[in-house]
């Protein structure tokens, strides 16, 4: 199933002034900057009014459309557009870039692809829907170009899935690109985490309950430093000991020498 594209015919005007400045001005005054490119890679800057495209644009921006460009002083032009830049805060137009186009010539683009409906897996069999192709490469003339393409999934029970080739185009105006076994949404069944054993899960709160404790850098420090304290201890009774030690062989000559010279003093006071 295919949607046709909108024809929109726009007012545009030639644009004297280029660069930030200029362009910024022209914004101010209600105008949107925009460059067209022909087929050869020329350019040429014009202007059309801000309001009126925003309002063709709404729930259009991403979808293929050909613009009657109606330059002031110019015959109009067929134009495809190309792109737009918008403001990141408020979501403001602020420039777009059309492309001319021949309408003998087929060319290149890219053609959304929506899914519609329910699918019985989903709505009956708890599964869930996933999408892993939204846009397609299409080569058609520019009369032919459609919108988007849209899939009915309303069948797909879990484990089916639609490819590139369940897709409905008219082969005599419109050759998909994109290689036809590619997957473009499918039903998968529900994603459940598996459960960890108890003593994995118990140790895992064990530790997070310590991480949530203290800061991870102070129970590090905790943790080096716990084995550490016994042996610092022995290290500091083992120096006690050697310093006792120490001072016990320094003390023993000295107070036998000094017992020696008592006894040796003894007889001769008895003598006199």
């Amino acid at each position: 199933m295919t949607q046709q594209t909108d024809s929109l015919k726009i007012a545009a005007q030639k644009r004297e002034g280029v660069g930030s400045r200029q362009s910024q001005q022209l914004r101010k005054e209600g105008w949107l900057p925009c460059v067209v490119y022909d087929s050869s890679g020329n350019s040429f800057p014009i202007q059309i009014k801000r309001h009126s495209f925003e309002l063709f644009l709404r729930n259009r921006e991403k979808q293929n459309f050909i613009l009657d460009l109606d330059v002031e002083g110019e015959k109009a032009r067929k134009v495809l557009l190309k792109d737009t830049q918008r403001n990141h805060i408020n979501d403001h137009l602020l420039h777009a870039d059309f492309l001319e186009v021949s309408m003998t010539r087929k060319l290149k683009v890219s053609v959304p692809v929506r899914i519609v409906g329910e699918s019985i897996g989903v709505t009956q069999q708890e599964g869930v829907m996933e999408q892993q192709l939204r846009a397609v490469e299409v080569e058609c003339l520019p009369g032919d170009i459609v919108s988007e393409f849209m899939l009915d999934v309303t069948n797909l029970a879990i484990g089916d899935k639609l490819c590139v080739r369940d897709i409905k185009a008219d082969p005599a105006k419109i050759t998909i690109l994109t290689a036809p076994e590619i997957t473009v949404a499918s039903v998968q069944l529900p994603h459940i985490e598996e459960e960890k054993p108890a003593e994995e899960a118990a140790v895992e709160g064990a530790v997070e309950g310590a991480v949530e404790g203290q800061p991870a850098a102070e129970g590090a420090e905790a943790a080096a430093a716990a084995p550490a304290e016994p042996g610092k201890e022995s290290k500091e009774k083992g120096k006690e000991t050697k310093e006792k030690g120490k001072e016990g062989k320094e003390t023993a000559p000295a107070e036998k020498e000094k017992e020696s010279k008592e006894k040796g003093k003894a007889p001769k006071d008895k003598k006199k």
